[in-house]
């Protein structure tokens, strides 16, 4: 999408402090972080929410999953524990039109958030 801020990530048009990288999936942390560690996940392909996942999107769904869980365990955070956050709408705090997973961790975050 043109004018989409993730999809010019994913273009190398924008640089992002790059964590982890595969032909489905870029993770980068947060420029604004929430977090000690405060990373973004997003898949290379367009997809604007959570609502517009399609039959087609399985695989590149269950790759972010499984990348957090990976990167979790690389980088100590499994014993502590970890958040996973996908936002979908307005009310929910979705800023970017791209569909996004932020994974939150060095700090104890409380519940139920903001």
């Amino acid at each position: 999408m043109q004018d989409c801020i993730f999809c010019k990530m994913v273009s190398k048009e924008i640089p992002v402090e790059t964590v982890y990288e595969d032909e489905h999936v870029l993770v980068f942390k947060d420029v604004k972080p929430e977090a000690p560690i405060h990373l973004l996940l997003i898949p290379k392909k367009h997809i604007t929410s959570l609502l517009d996942l399609d039959e087609e999107d399985i695989e590149v769904a269950g790759r972010i999953q499984l990348t957090c869980a990976h990167l979790a365990r690389e980088m100590g955070l499994v014993e502590r524990g970890f958040r996973v956050v996908c936002n979908c709408g307005d009310d929910a705090g979705q800023a970017v039109m791209h569909i996004h997973y932020h994974l939150l961790a060095g700090r104890l975050l409380k519940w139920p958030p903001g």
